[in-house]
């Protein structure tokens, strides 16, 4: 008996029973399935974060209070109140600060956006006139506000594309939303400006955003008086470190701290984020298809059970294969051949599942679609070692029947 003989009888032996072939290939296909979706997801939201991390530039700094380890100084617990406008302003005015080129002090918060019948909720920052466009953000339609709103406290707001369709509908045009008040919080703003699609999937969506001077956060909407953070644009990457001690030196004059050890904020840089998102994503990831393959294992022992009770049905069969000079081997590879097709075509199917999944998690966040071939050829493989592993015990069983005694089998 050739392969394409052993084959062809491995597969008419499995749509004999269309059901039991069919569960025993489920945990295959939900284990596999989960692994690929997974797999794809989690680089799929590293690559997006990654991405929109490094189109902040890459010279860029990030100051935040409180505790974190990052950098030059770590902060004291409770710290997430220490930066304040008066901050970036002695860090841009400063001229001896000369690895220092642009200063963004944020205040951002969550709140509900609110245009007639409709409402959404997302982050709105509080910012100065330079934060866009040092930031690469464009408005589409309309304008920016400039200093004299910031002085004024000016209740006017820059939304983006996600917030413009879920106020105004999917069809709606960035002229509809221009000139019109929308309440944020308990105070009305107009809209005054509609950026350009930047994207971004899930909690990372740089669309879903709205844009309000600083000074109308601080002192009106959210009633504070310190920063969420301070961006510092460096003249040039090759001054990063150089940024790093001025600013920080410059804190904690301002803060009067001696000991570097208390500072009571952070500075971050680019690879540090990178480096921690990456450490994040790829820890979940691995965990999850850790998970994942726990499914697997679990369709492993139930793919060897429907082996075995499969040799118990065939024992006749098996008796007279023998009876006519069937060889152990050839039993052996023929009961193997089966298991490994279970594996083999639950795993196609798994991986077209996931794949889905993968897809509709994709659309439906607006983020990226990846699918990582590794992880399919690592599915494949997986998925014949799988048959091979908890068929054999099976097979072996089968070879080792006695003819006479398997011809007597009622």
């Amino acid at each position: 008996m050739d392969h394409r003989e052993l084959i062809g009888e491995s597969i008419g032996t499995l749509l004999l029973n269309k059901m039991r072939t069919g569960l025993a290939m489920l945990g295959i296909v939900i284990g596999i399935g989960s692994v690929i979706a997974l797999l794809s997801i989690g680089e799929a939201s590293q690559k997006s974060i990654t991405a929109q991390i490094q189109s902040l530039g890459a010279n860029i700094l990030t100051v935040s209070p409180g505790a974190e380890r990052n950098g030059l100084v770590r902060g004291v617990s409770g710290g997430g109140t220490t930066l304040t406008y008066d901050d970036a302003m002695a860090l841009s005015s400063d001229k001896t600060l000369t690895a220092i080129k642009t200063v963004l002090p944020i205040y951002n918060s969550r709140s509900q956006i609110v245009y007639s019948a409709s409402n959404t909720n997302t982050q709105v920052y509080g910012i100065t006139p330079e934060y866009l466009s040092a930031r690469n953000i464009k408005v589409a339609t309309g304008a920016n506000f400039n200093q004299s709103d910031l002085n004024s406290i000016t209740n006017v707001a820059i939304i983006g594309p996600t917030v413009l369709t879920s106020l105004w509908g999917d069809s709606a045009q960035d002229s509809d939303a221009l000139g019109q008040n929308i309440r944020i919080g308990a105070l009305n703003f107009t809209v005054i400006g509609v950026t350009e699609t930047k994207g971004g999937g899930g909690g990372n969506n740089q669309d879903d955003l709205v844009y309000i001077p600083l000074s109308t956060a601080q002192k009106k909407l959210f009633g504070v008086k310190y920063l969420s953070s301070i961006i510092v644009e460096t003249t040039g990457q090759d001054v990063m470190t150089q940024a790093m001690n001025q600013i920080g030196y410059t804190l904690l004059d301002r803060h009067h701290i001696k000991d570097v050890a208390k500072a009571d904020f952070s500075i971050r840089n680019q690879q540090d984020m990178l480096n921690a998102v990456s450490s994040v994503t790829g820890t979940l990831t691995s965990l999850l298809s850790g998970v994942a393959a726990i499914s697997l294992l679990v369709g492993g022992i139930g793919i060897m059970n429907i082996m075995l009770v499969t040799v118990t049905e065939r024992t006749r069969e098996i008796g007279l294969r023998k009876a006519l000079g069937a060889k152990n081997r050839l039993i052996i590879i023929q009961f193997l051949m089966e298991a490994v097709m279970l594996t083999f075509i639950g795993g196609i199917i798994g991986i077209l599942v996931g794949v889905i999944i993968a897809y509709i998690y994709a659309k439906s966040t607006s983020g990226l679609f990846i699918v990582s071939i590794s992880a399919v050829f690592l599915a494949f493989f997986v998925s014949t070692i799988i048959g091979i592993v908890f068929g054999w015990y099976p097979a072996q069983k089968a070879s080792r029947l006695q003819p006479i005694e398997a011809l007597r089998y009622e």
